[in-house]
């Protein structure tokens, strides 16, 4: 019998991807707040945080204990893999997503994490033996998230995810996109679909996914049970809940207009400044408050002084004037 995503308790089907370097605690909580079926942490390295190596600090909040959060695994080496499942399922993490789809060329060639994330997909024997591992360790649910294959040559994602399912995977995110490809072109969601006709498990459709028309057309191309959303969150956190709620029938998103948008970029900052310390905050709160500005329609010498300042008193002095009311036309 086939599995549901309902069986895993994730609803919606619209998920949260995971994002390096801006999928932290902080934006996942806010995603979370406006509605999605599930959020993924940034990827860790197992051995690292197993070894509690520097670098590691800024995802130490994983969201344990969060019902629709994943922790995302990566690494190259069985036994680092299962023992990071093991602590972050002792933290009390209810799910482990384990990456393999990673394009990066410091990630691939063996830096920081071996050469793990979509290299995987060249071995897929090791991959399945990783897989093995992570699943053996824990007693919770166990997801994947690859690419449609390494290159044009070896588009081995439906193999890989027969042999994933077998292995006790309970769900496949699919990015519709080569390694090789990194983020170029246009994803192929119509390729997902041999990943679906492959296994039982729920496939979920990832790649350029940004607004309802996309997540339709996704899902009717792929047959996926679901989709993940990626840079359609980005200055628009209430992405994921409108698809929900236009495709599945959830909730309609309250969108903050006006003050309340403004209200909402200032508490996103200052949980940054608190999760971070101000002064990394300040650095790593940029991204986020440029995309702000890009719905707000900022104009370029406010978004400069705003963008540039290392004074976060100077930046939530600002806000308002960056985001006033009519400059902006939601999306």
């Amino acid at each position: 019998m086939a599995q549901t995503l309902s069986d895993l308790g994730l609803t919606p089907p619209v998920f949260l991807a995971p994002l390096a370097g801006i999928t932290d605690l902080p934006f996942r909580n806010l995603v979370s707040r406006f509605g999605a079926g599930l959020v993924v942490s940034e990827m860790v390295a197992s051995q690292e945080m197993v070894q509690a190596k520097p670098g590691v600090r800024e995802r130490a909040e994983l969201g344990y204990g969060t019902q629709n959060t994943a922790v995302q695994l990566a690494g190259r080496e069985a036994h680092w893999m299962a023992e990071a499942a093991r602590m972050v399922e002792a933290n009390g993490a209810r799910i482990i997503d384990i990456n393999m789809g990673c394009p990066a060329k410091k990630v691939t060639s063996g830096s920081g994490t071996g050469a793990s994330g979509s290299a995987l997909m060249k071995d897929l024997d090791h991959a399945l033996s990783l897989i093995e591992a992570v699943v053996g360790a824990v007693d919770l649910p166990v997801t994947l998230k690859t690419r449609l294959g390494w290159d044009d040559n070896m588009l081995n994602a439906p193999e890989l995810a027969r042999r994933a399912e077998a292995a006790g995977v309970r769900m496949i995110t699919i990015h519709g996109r080569t390694r090789c490809q990194f983020y170029k072109g246009h994803a192929n969601w119509s390729a997902i679909r041999a990943v679906k006709d492959a296994v039982r498990v729920p496939v979920v459709a990832n790649g350029d996914i940004i607004d309802v028309s996309d997540a339709r057309t996704a899902l009717s191309q792929s047959g996926a049970d679901g989709v993940m959303v990626g840079r359609g969150a980005q200055g628009r956190p209430w992405s994921l809940a409108r698809i929900a709620c236009e495709l599945f029938g959830g909730p309609a998103p309250e969108v903050p207009r006006d003050h309340a948008f403004c209200d909402m970029v200032s508490e996103h900052y200052e949980e940054m400044l608190r999760f971070y310390g101000c002064d990394l905050g300040v650095r790593v709160a940029r991204k986020h408050l440029g995309w702000y500005m890009d719905e707000a329609g900022t104009g370029a010498g406010l978004r400069k002084r705003i963008l540039t300042t290392r004074c976060a008193k100077e930046v939530m002095t600002l806000l308002p004037e960056a985001l006033r009311a009519p400059q902006r036309a939601v999306a």
